[in-house]
């Protein structure tokens, strides 16, 4: 396997985490009530979408690499 092909398969593990990281924490802010409850829970979903972008980008650069 290529170093590239390597990286992507990491990458898209890691991204396949995140996604569940965000299911989770959107399914517990739906169970909890109240105002501190909430902003965590939107800081912490803000935290790992902003991860899961740049994770998707990164991947999307490798992908664009010139092969050969």
């Amino acid at each position: 396997m290529t170093a590239t092909l390597k990286n992507i398969t990491e990458l898209d593990e890691r991204i396949a985490a995140l996604r569940e990281n965000i299911r989770n924490l959107v399914e517990q802010a739906a169970a909890y009530s109240g105002a501190a409850d909430d902003e965590l829970a939107s800081e912490r979903i803000a935290e790992q979408e902003g991860e899961l972008k740049r994770l998707l980008k990164q991947r999307d650069e490798l992908l664009s690499e010139p092969k050969g």
